[in-house]
């Protein structure tokens, strides 16, 4: 196992232009230029872009959100620290995985950042083969979560297209409740739940009852849905 050697090229500290993103990128963002010149170099030499920032500030004017990416951040720096920049991009609901730096081992602040949702804490001097596998680890969370928002915007897309009843009905299906049982507490007759059902199974382009047991509760799995769901059923 082998450190970072501390060696400092000026121009890499600054972001490369912006361009259209083909790979993953790491954001490194710490105000010792050795340390973010040397993370830099590290990273590339693995085949990994990664791209610079003297300061979380300047990070948080440059960064566009809805890339596969990860965030290598340093705990504490001049103006805004890193738990303050973590706390910007909560915030602003910008959902990217962080590795923290720390040359300080903080325990209170490490528990901080970990109950926020860091992924790592890494100590300074850093270890090679530790940054690059959490820098692998992260990007392959950032995937995971750009799959779990695509699935969840597919299916909110399909449960928008129902109506407050057929929503309602929904939610009866799912808890195991039977046409019959349905009407009788809606007070409808079971021809017209079963009318219900079948535009219900239409509109959300499902075939069987797991298909949309499957689908709804997918939707219930992630909370700022689930709340879009409870205020369209009581709107």
């Amino acid at each position: 196992r082998s450190t970072l050697r501390l060696q400092w090229n000026p121009a890499m500290s600054h972001p490369m232009p912006p361009r259209q993103q083909l790979d993953p990128t790491v954001y490194v963002v710490d105000d010792d230029p050795a340390v973010l010149d040397s993370v830099v170099l590290l990273l590339r030499s693995h085949g990994i872009t990664a791209q610079p920032f003297d300061s979380a500030r300047h990070f948080l004017q440059t960064y566009q959100p809805g890339q596969i990416a990860c965030l290598v951040l340093d705990l504490r720096m001049p103006g805004m620290g890193g738990l303050e920049l973590q706390h910007e991009l909560a915030a602003a609901d910008f959902d990217i995985p962080i590795i923290f730096l720390t040359g300080h081992g903080d325990v209170q602040q490490c528990s901080h950042a970990f109950r926020a949702g860091t992924i790592d804490f890494l100590t300074k001097p850093i270890d090679e083969l530790a940054l690059v596998s959490a820098v692998r680890h992260a990007v392959q969370e950032s995937i995971r979560r750009h799959t779990k928002q695509a699935q969840t915007r597919e299916v909110e897309e399909r449960l928008t297209r129902l109506s407050k009843r057929e929503l309602e009905i929904v939610r009866y299906i799912v808890d195991g409740m039977s046409s019959r049982e349905i009407a009788h507490l809606l007070e409808l007759s079971p021809r017209t739940i079963e009318a219900h059902r079948a535009n219900i199974y239409d509109k959300l382009e499902v075939v069987t009852l797991a298909d949309l047991v499957r689908l709804y509760l997918t939707a219930l799995s992630d909370r700022k849905l689930a709340e879009r769901l409870n205020a369209m059923a009581s709107a």
